[in-house]
């Protein structure tokens, strides 16, 4: 079943009095429980693909399909029901709110929807990630790996169908992040998520199902190809 479909896309910017060209014409598409990774110099796309495909920003032209739901036929609020039912972030900065608690953090999404186990099941995802010892620690009193690995227990609380990483050992020292890589990969698997990532990280693509690389705002290559 395909979870993901990116059907002739591009992006364009309007900068002064001339269009700049982000992406153009991308094409692939992913299926359920597949883990992919986008590569490519800085500045080719990635992370714009990226938020493109999880309906965080809107294309220039062209349909993206995810879990379903064509996102350009959607209204802001329609689509921030997507992100909140169908997905999970996992950023490189970690992007946890830095008043709550590790805790607090895990729990907020399930808040949002209303869910009644919130801290029974943020409490399990945290020791899952090996912090039930940190669950009343905020950001600012752990580590980066730490915050990471709230992050990632954040990321899965609504049992996402697919899981969107943007560089996410990007911030990390070498041993903490290859950690991170583990607990990311054996949570997919656990979950049979689908798992779409960015990465410079040669490595760590290479331990993904596929690999497609971006040159230039092109999809130039895809390893399932």
């Amino acid at each position: 079943m395909t979870v993901l479909k990116v059907d002739k896309v591009s992006k364009t910017y309007q900068s002064g009095s001339r269009q700049l060209t982000v992406l153009d014409d991308i094409n692939f598409s992913v299926a359920a429980g597949q883990s992919l990774a986008i590569v490519g110099p800085s500045g080719s796309g990635k992370t714009t693909l990226l938020g493109l495909c999880a309906g965080l920003d809107h294309v220039s032209a062209g349909s993206v399909q995810l879990a379903g739901h064509k996102l350009e036929s959607l209204n802001e609020d329609q689509r921030a029901e997507v992100r909140s039912q169908e997905i999970g972030f996992i950023f490189q900065n970690f992007q946890l709110l830095p008043t709550l608690t590790a805790l607090e953090n895990v729990m907020v999404p399930m808040e949002l929807k209303g869910q009644k186990d919130a801290m029974k099941v943020a409490r399990e995802l945290l020791a899952k990630v090996g912090l039930e010892d940190r669950l009343t620690h905020y950001p600012s009193q752990l580590s980066g790996g730490e915050q990471q690995r709230v992050s990632i227990a954040r990321a899965f609380a609504n049992k996402p169908k697919i899981l969107f990483a943007d560089e996410p050992t990007g911030n990390l020292d070498t041993d903490t992040g290859e950690m991170i890589e583990r607990l990311i990969f054996d949570l997919n698997r656990q979950e049979n998520t689908t798992l779409i990532m960015v990465t410079h990280d040669l490595e760590l693509a290479a331990k993904t199902d596929r690999i497609v690389h971006m040159r230039g705002g092109k999809l130039v290559s895809d390893s399932n190809e």
